[in-house]
């Protein structure tokens, strides 16, 4: 998995990086004609900021790729996106095979498990950080990948 990113600032052998947010929206050969596609227009300057670690030598300003294998880019996204959704399943489950809870009460606890474990990988990526930040690896960007980022 590739991404170009442009420098912000560099620290020694920190660099902080500024990303643009994509839609999947923005491959899609119909997104001007589905409503989808017009709404990610709406959206589409969101910018994201965040530091990594690097013996590359760069500049303020140069662009640069952002490399993460496809392996642990699913290994994560399945932890955040499917780590929640199975809390929320197994604990209505749970609670609606015990019987002695009314369903309102079921459903309110379940979605507080849900955010409950958004809340503790929050935490666990947190601790996790400078793991999740070694699995990034920065190059130069390539001369047909680099174009200058709209301030």
């Amino acid at each position: 998995m590739k991404e170009i990113a442009e420098v912000v600032a560099v620290d020694g052998h920190r660099i902080t990086l500024s990303t643009e947010l994509k839609s999947a929206c923005s491959g899609c050969v119909q997104k001007s004609t589905c409503g989808a596609g017009i709404l990610s227009h709406i959206f589409a300057d969101r910018n994201t900021q965040f530091t990594v670690e690097s013996d590359v030598p760069v500049r303020v300003g140069e662009q640069v790729q952002l490399t993460m294998h496809e392996a642990d880019f699913t290994r994560y996204a399945l932890l955040l996106y499917g780590l929640p959704i199975l809390v929320l399943l197994l604990l209505a489950m749970l609670l609606s095979a015990l019987g002695t809870l009314p369903e309102w009460t079921v459903i309110l606890l379940a979605f507080s498990g849900f955010a409950a474990s958004f809340l503790a990988l929050k935490q666990w990526f947190k601790r996790r950080d400078v793991k999740v930040q070694q699995l990034i690896r920065v190059t130069q960007a390539e001369a047909s990948a680099s174009h200058t980022v709209k301030s």
